[in-house]
């Protein structure tokens, strides 16, 4: 047995392929028509009441219950990118969580939250870069600094 995917429930596959193609440069893996994934297992149904054999009722929109998370090497970058899209509706401003990473939280076409973060690994060189030595580093996200060294050398 192996996982697969993750797959979200959408009114309008076209809409919702173009938001995560555009906004977070998915790459698509498969298009099924009303079904397609995405090369990091991410995948869209179009009519998922009809598949799961569920009432459509019972197919709710911001519920508020899971996220699908999201990283970047360039946060500003992406903000910029967010910024000129009025039409996304946000959850919040930015925060900066206690570890120090910096996220925002959004919602996709279909009501889907979305984290849309710093990669942990420029989280550790904004701080280094701000004059933190590698033990206020780690005393700071509460974390190892060989956790932190295996951060810095990841591919």
């Amino acid at each position: 047995m192996r996982y697969t995917a993750a797959l979200i429930s959408v009114a309008d596959i076209h809409v919702s392929r173009a938001f995560y193609e555009e906004l977070f440069g998915l790459e698509l893996d498969h298009d099924y028509g009303i079904n397609v994934s995405f090369s990091c297992g991410l995948a869209l149904q179009q009519n998922f009441a009809w598949l799961a054999g569920v009432p459509e009722e019972s197919v709710v929109k911001r519920s508020h219950n899971m996220e699908l998370c999201f990283e970047t090497k360039d946060f500003d970058e992406f903000l910029k990118k967010l910024n000129s899209r009025p039409d996304i509706r946000r959850l919040g401003d930015v925060v900066e969580h206690g570890w120090g990473q910096r996220v925002v939280r959004l919602y996709d076409p279909d009501g889907h939250l979305i984290e849309a973060g710093e990669d942990m690994e420029m989280v550790v060189r904004r701080f280094l870069a701000s004059g933190m030595t590698m033990e206020e580093v780690s005393a700071r996200m509460d974390v190892s600094i060989e956790d932190l060294e295996k951060l810095l050398t990841a591919e």
